[in-house]
């Protein structure tokens, strides 16, 4: 585990994950602000490009879990992220479409920023998405 929250768990994803990963990201509807939702073959390279950014930079987006029942509802974590033409690092989140709306992206973003400013040298922290993404919008500016 990464980090506890009140409500959650964040951990490393894994191999395992492959399913439940499947079910955020194969969702058109919850990819509404990606180009195309991913079919398995693509969430697999998602975990493997997370799992080795654990690797070598020490983060990365990490499963994000109910601490009740166990059941991964999502992914947070921080990347680092070609910006306006810099790599910078940058806080990143999906939720599951039946779990959005209950303030799990905040807890989570929020506890991710606090580990990233007492666990790694960065001073500021970024997060970008597109302008019609309205409800990260609003979570972005609480907090």
């Amino acid at each position: 585990m990464i980090i506890e929250t009140k409500r959650l768990l964040l951990r490393e994803m894994n191999d395992n994950d492959l399913d439940m990963f499947f079910k955020e990201f194969g969702d058109k509807e919850n990819m509404r602000f990606y180009p195309y939702a991913f079919d398995k073959v693509h969430v697999q390279r998602w975990i493997n490009t997370n799992i080795e950014r654990y690797r070598v930079f020490g983060l990365g987006l990490w499963a994000v879990c109910l601490k009740e029942s166990g059941e991964m509802i999502g992914d947070c974590g921080i990347t680092m992220q070609n910006i306006n033409g810099t790599i910078l690092p940058e806080i990143g989140y999906h939720i599951r479409s039946d779990k959005q709306h209950n303030g799990y992206a905040k807890e989570a973003a929020v506890s991710v920023k606090d580990w990233g400013f007492a666990n790694t040298l960065f001073k500021i922290l970024f997060s970008y998405m597109k302008a019609s993404n309205i409800a990260s919008v609003k979570q972005l500016k609480l907090w």
